[in-house]
């Protein structure tokens, strides 16, 4: 079963491919996604790679947490479940609809 390892402190130099390299002396990588600002596309120092076994997971934490990549030391443990986003889309912002704002007379 994959398990999903949280990398942090990466140099924003890092690509998906030397993450990839990095951890594949571990073990088969399934996937590798570094985490980009919504608004600017930049990345945000940290990612998400997902190994193909606990076995390869494990060894890839004892190896590569606290290395120096990139001029970094970075961080490697294993993923926490993402935690449930509550509220939900809707307007933004307040304000009443003009046609409900008795100011307005058409």
């Amino acid at each position: 079963m994959a398990k999903k390892l949280y990398v942090g402190n990466l140099s924003y130099g890092t690509n998906e491919d030397a993450l990839r390299t990095l951890f594949g002396k571990f073990g088969d990588v399934e996937s590798v996604n570094i985490i980009t600002d919504r608004d600017t596309g930049r990345p945000k120092g940290f990612a998400f790679v997902e190994m193909a076994d606990e076995q390869a997971a494990q060894a890839a934490i004892t190896g590569l947490d606290g290395k120096t990549v990139d001029e970094r030391e970075i961080k490697v443990a294993e993923a926490r479940p993402q935690a449930e986003r509550t509220g939900g889309g809707g307007q933004r912002g307040g304000g009443a609809r003009r046609d409900d704002d008795r100011r307005y007379r058409w």
